[in-house]
């Protein structure tokens, strides 16, 4: 199934929706947001490497997710998702489980958001993405336009800063991506907003104050766990939630690099196999007639014999001794981060050298970009010879070809 010619109609589908459905009141809620969400969705969905079947679900959400507003303001992520399956069931194309998704990952943007999967967290980013960049002050002078011409309510710009900074305080992004890249531009468009409610009306000042986000259960741990009780001290050497989400986005590229580099190497192995299986089991056993062919068959034999054996390479695991010792874990010189070096000792051992290492933030940065510049070590290895295999059978088949051509020109 195509995916990409289906997004293609969906996108013309919902343009010429929004063309004959115009409303003035909608200010904010309008084709050009739409459109942010769907360019939003694609950035997140390929940093994820999403299947083309995911890929078609987040953004065939993010273009059906406001449509609702045209006929159902106040139930629009529902009359959204009604319309999107309306949509898709006409195509006869889309099985029922995937018509579901795609209606799930609408729901999701209501607020307060509360997505459970991976696509659906990521339209939901994708829909507030604005908060944390340079639209945000553009796009919030639109909502308030919005909301005054469709509740027909002359809010205050005052008013609507503290309702903005209510918003900005509950809401958090939930995937990694979208926490590394925007929460620092957000954290500052919300202190701004608090500075000018608070130069203005300084009587309300610490109304605003103690408002804050809700807790969310969320599915990744913080690498030190929340505790009520920690002094001021403590709290200073805990290791940032933004320095937490770079070493996981780091560590989450480098495997999918590397589950990347496994396919090309099997790919590699695969296809070679075939050609070898084929050489001796053909033209091997056939040389005594057709002895011209002896050189180039002995060629492309030779080609895809070392293809093998560097993709092999490529993907051949390399164990460490799997033991530390406290000396070891006293001079922060072992990342217990790797199994390779713990997979041998104890359960009694790692677990007491995994608590001295999360008492010592210095012991634990240290071990985070050891494991980081394992990884992309082994990736340079492994991408080196991979792209040797790849270059040995590229050139050693177009010379084989000639080879074979040749042999074949010189006996008619």
């Amino acid at each position: 199934m195509n995916y990409y010619t289906l997004l293609d109609e969906i996108k013309q589908y919902v343009i010429s929706f929004f063309h004959t459905h115009a409303n003035d009141k909608l200010i904010y809620h309008n084709l050009a947001h739409t459109e942010n969400v769907v360019n939003a969705a694609i950035e997140i969905a390929n940093h994820y490497r999403l299947s083309d079947l995911d890929y078609f679900v987040v953004v065939t959400a993010a273009w059906f997710h406001d449509i609702g507003y045209y006929t159902d303001p106040a139930r629009h992520e529902e009359k959204g998702a009604e319309e999107a399956a309306a949509f898709l069931k006409r195509q006869r194309i889309i099985d029922e489980t995937t018509i579901q998704t795609v209606g799930n990952c609408i729901r999701a943007t209501k607020l307060p958001q509360s997505p459970s999967t991976l696509l659906e967290k990521i339209v939901a980013d994708a829909d507030l993405f604005h908060l944390g960049t340079s639209r945000f002050t553009e796009t919030n002078k639109a909502m308030r336009k919005e909301f005054i011409a469709l509740h027909n309510i002359d809010i205050s710009k005052e008013e609507w800063r503290i309702k903005t900074i209510r918003l900005l305080e509950s809401h958090h992004y939930h995937t990694d991506y979208c926490q590394l890249l925007l929460n620092d531009t957000k954290a500052k468009h919300l202190e701004k907003l608090r500075e000018k409610v608070a130069e203005k009306n300084p009587e309300i000042k610490n109304t605003i104050q103690p408002i804050q986000a809700p807790v969310v259960k969320s599915k990744i741990k913080p690498l030190i766990p929340e505790e009520d009780g920690l002094d001021k001290s403590k709290r200073k050497n805990r290791p940032e939630r933004g320095i937490e989400t770079m070493f996981r986005i780091t560590s989450g590229n480098h495997q999918r690099l590397s589950d990347m580099a496994d396919s090309k190497a099997h790919i590699m192995i695969s296809v070679n196999s075939i050609i070898i299986s084929v050489l001796l089991s053909v033209l091997l056993k056939n040389l005594e007639q057709f002895p011209q062919y002896t050189v180039p068959a002995m060629l492309l034999l030779a080609v895809s014999l070392v293809t093998i054996v560097f993709a092999i390479l490529a993907t051949r695991p390399n164990i460490p001794r799997g033991t530390f010792t406290q000396t070891d874990i006293n001079e922060k010189q072992v990342n217990l981060l790797f199994f390779g070096n713990f997979f041998k000792m104890s359960m009694e051992d790692y677990t007491a050298g995994m608590l001295q290492m999360m008492d010592d933030r210095d012991f634990l940065y240290r071990s985070l970009i050891k494991d980081v510049y394992s990884q992309g070590v082994v990736l340079g290895t492994k991408y080196q010879r991979l792209r040797i295999s790849y270059n040995v059978f590229m050139y050693g088949l177009i010379v084989s070809v000639i080879a074979f051509s040749i042999a074949a020109i010189v006996t008619t």
